[in-house]
């Protein structure tokens, strides 16, 4: 029975993440290395807690029982020492997860599952370096965390079904609709998303259509409720990136070799919201789109 849950990391997945298990009565230890963005996760969790708040979906008690189900940590061992379920919300990078994940191996009861919020790397991979393969899983939450429905449960190699079956049943009891998937490179989500996000970055690239000519047609024709750029630079230009470049060496094929303007945008730090810039110009407080000047 999972009651005690601690997130690894307390940036936007993590918090959201965090929110999500808390406003469902469970438990919840956030833990990150940096005290000041653990209260900036705190700070975010109240604030978007307030507009479910303004728009009647929650009521002032649920809110502060949701607040009072999070507690903050610094140190991972005390963060994770009761903790029936981990998931890791940490960095897109497979060195920091293989060695959280190492750690977590040796710190952890021997019945907590282990979960990553992965959104490409190998479940397989990561379970590798542990002594519970079969309780490694992925738990690819989507964003913003306590809106989106979906959650990917990736199972790697060894996963058992028990814990398979477990997940998919906690997913549910959190109001999301999951979906079971195997362990291969991008799972499903990504390997559909990301050579499409890929593509309109090229033919941005080989000057075929603009910005927002490109985006449109995606809005209106296909219904998308965004672009693809624009969606890019909401993801994270540099996750993008990643993901592209596990998608090559997983796979080997040239069809997932990221965009040599994706890459470039990187280089020189315009990865999209996070930065104020990628294929759009993000000023604070505004929500108008505005094109980067780059390409206006």
């Amino acid at each position: 029975m999972i009651k005690n849950v601690a997130v690894i990391g307390s940036g936007t997945m993590g918090n959201g993440i965090a929110h999500t298990f808390a406003q469902n009565n469970f438990k919840v230890s956030l833990i990150d290395i940096s005290e000041e963005n653990l209260l900036k996760a705190i700070a975010t969790i109240d604030k978007n807690l307030e507009r479910q708040l303004t728009k009647g979906t929650i009521s002032q008690q649920d809110k502060a029982n949701t607040l009072s189900n999070i507690q903050t940590f610094t140190i991972l061992k005390d963060g994770v020492k009761h903790a029936d379920l981990v998931v890791e919300a940490a960095s897109e990078n497979l060195e920091i997860k293989l060695k959280i994940f190492k750690e977590l191996d040796e710190i952890c009861k021997p019945e907590t599952i282990l979960a990553s919020n992965t959104s490409s790397i190998s479940i397989t991979k990561i379970a590798s370096v542990t002594n519970r393969a079969d309780k490694i899983i992925g738990m690819h939450f989507m964003n913003p965390v306590p809106i989106m429905k979906l959650v990917e449960v990736i199972r790697g190699y060894t996963t058992s079904d028990e814990v398979t079956n477990n997940i998919m049943e906690l997913s549910k009891t959190l109001g999301k609709s999951p979906v079971e998937v195997n362990d291969y490179p991008g799972f499903v989500a990504n390997r559909i998303l990301m050579p499409m996000i890929n593509e309109a970055i090229y033919t941005l690239f080989e000057g075929v259509a603009g910005v927002t000519e490109i985006d449109t047609v995606i809005k209106l024709g296909m219904a998308h409720p965004m672009g693809p750029l624009q969606l890019a630079d909401f993801i994270g230009l540099d996750v993008c990136l990643s993901i592209l470049y596990v998608l090559h060496d997983g796979f080997g094929n040239p069809k997932y070799a990221p965009c040599p303007l994706l890459v470039n945008m990187v280089t020189a730090g315009k990865k999209g919201v996070k930065s104020g810039e990628g294929f759009y110009s993000y000023q604070h407080g505004s929500k108008e789109l505005v094109v980067a000047e780059k390409f206006s």
